[in-house]
């Protein structure tokens, strides 16, 4: 905790707004997705998935493949605690949302489905899109993928098992956009960013959750930002965005969203 904490003084102190992007294309991004302050009906459906599962009763056995929650230690878990603690915020559901609907992905790979909130902004953001998303616990994915019929959100396919050994197993060439959102360890970040480097093209959007979780995984950002077919990247505390544009310079910014 105490290591997130500085380092989110120090992001604070060193990250900006859109004034001072002298690049065009995250200068749109920041001013057209990031602070686009439109009231989408869809955030409606974002917000009533989140208070359901709040209200949800039940538990799941939770078999976890990463480091596990900072904040849940028991494996049997309230499916209302998991929304609560685990999953993805509200705001970052809304920016993911609008990040799908500004570049309109077509084809949608997420790692670490947990219940599904994440998952459901992405495919709202283009109800077009083609979601692959793969959960490690069985219970977890059982669970969510009977919350996807329920709200009839039928672009999303649930794959179920370790991330090493589905991802070879996916048939998908390429991707347009994948969230990193499981396994926050640098060892295991680092070889699900190399082993789906070449299901990338020069437009695709990488997003790595939680890039403050430890020093390691901080390091593994780094090592990501570094990597030579990398062009800009934008740090937003908590995620790492990654573009691989050939015709963008090599560059870094760090964004307040």
């Amino acid at each position: 905790m105490f290591y997130q904490i500085k380092q989110y003084i120090k992001f604070l102190i060193t990250s900006s707004n859109q004034h001072g992007v002298h690049s065009p294309f995250v200068y749109n991004l920041v001013t057209k997705c990031f602070y686009d302050t439109n009231k989408y009906s869809d955030y409606n459906s974002i917000n009533d998935f989140r208070k359901r599962l709040k209200q949800a009763n039940g538990n799941i056995q939770v078999t976890d493949f990463g480091v596990g929650s900072k904040k849940l230690k028991s494996k049997n878990r309230k499916i209302s605690d998991i929304a609560t603690h685990v999953s993805i915020s509200k705001k970052n559901a809304k920016l993911l949302f609008r990040i799908s609907k500004y570049f309109n992905p077509k084809s949608v790979l997420e790692l670490g489905t947990s219940l599904g909130l994440a998952t459901q902004a992405l495919a709202l953001g283009n109800p077009k899109s083609k979601i692959t998303t793969i959960e490690g616990c069985p219970e977890i994915s059982r669970y969510t993928k009977t919350q996807f019929n329920l709200q009839q959100l039928h672009n999303i396919e649930v794959l179920t098992g370790n991330f090493l050994e589905v991802i070879p197993k996916i048939e998908h060439r390429e991707f347009d956009l994948i969230f990193f959102d499981g396994n926050h360890q640098k060892e295991a970040t680092l070889k699900y960013f190399e082993l789906l480097l070449p299901k990338s093209h020069n437009d695709s959007i990488f997003i790595f959750d939680d890039i403050y979780w430890s020093k390691s995984m901080t390091e593994a950002w780094e090592t990501i930002k570094k990597h030579p077919q990398v062009t800009v990247t934008i740090d937003t505390f908590y995620w790492g965005i990654v573009f691989f544009r050939k015709a963008q310079a090599k560059e870094h910014f760090t964004i307040r969203t």
